[in-house]
């Protein structure tokens, strides 16, 4: 394990070192790297930042795979940059995608530090609601790698509104763009997904966040990206 050690309101504090998976796509992963850094600093106070190492995948190489349906062979050169991460240093794992995450349980024996899963921390943070209403790329809402990892009823958009989310996430979002249009078509969604019971939504894709501003709706919008980076941090800092 390697450890940081820093000077804290005159007290030694233990600060582990992240292992960040990025370019699923880099446009979130940048969100994450801020995240954390800014969660950090909110805790530690002055010039304190996080102890991290990223590997930052060509999204065009992972995506193909996925997109034809080697989640196999996808999950094992994902889980194998954990093992090179481990190796480098870090004491946890934390993949910058929700896509990402599937068959990932499938090589969890590669590594020996822990990966702390997404679907984990959103269904700690949804506890006590029924139902909620999943977005994210087609595979994460007609899948079950994340689904099956969640306690409440889980709903999910129409045909329709899943092939018009996953376009925009693949070919908008995670290309820079950022469209007003599409932004009202996902505002629209969500109040279709509490039309039909969810007491909360879920922005089952880190790339969603950039395009959904939470504080604008009725019911509790869930950002997987502040949720999965204040678990890291937590881990981070646990003495």
């Amino acid at each position: 394990m390697v450890l940081v050690f820093m000077l804290f309101l005159g007290k030694e504090v233990n600060m582990k070192t992240i292992g960040l998976i990025g370019g699923m796509s880099w446009e979130s992963s940048d969100i994450y790297y801020q995240e954390i850094n800014r969660l950090v600093r909110n805790r530690l106070g002055g010039l304190h930042s996080a102890s991290l190492l990223m590997y930052n995948f060509d999204f065009e190489e992972v995506n193909r795979h996925q997109r034809e349906g080697r989640w196999n062979f996808a999950s094992e050169i994902i889980m194998a940059e954990a093992f090179n991460l481990q190796r480098a240093g870090s004491d946890c794992i934390v993949i910058c995608s929700v896509t990402g995450h599937n068959k990932v349980d499938n090589y969890q024996g590669y590594i020996s530090i822990p990966l702390i899963h997404i679907a984990d921390c959103v269904n700690e943070r949804i506890e006590g609601l029924t139902t909620v209403g999943l977005m994210g790329t087609k595979y994460t809402m007609e899948l079950d790698y994340f689904k099956s990892k969640l306690n409440s009823q889980v709903i999910i958009p129409s045909k329709e509104d899943r092939e018009f989310i996953n376009h925009t996430i693949y070919d908008e979002i995670s290309q820079g763009i950022i469209s007003s249009k599409s932004r009202l078509r996902f505002y629209d969604i969500i109040n279709r997904l509490e039309g039909n019971g969810a007491e909360g939504v879920i922005l089952g894709c880190t790339e969603i966040p950039l395009i959904v501003n939470t504080d604008e709706y009725r019911i509790p919008i869930f950002n997987t990206i502040e949720i999965h980076c204040k678990a890291a941090v937590d881990f981070a800092l646990e003495e």
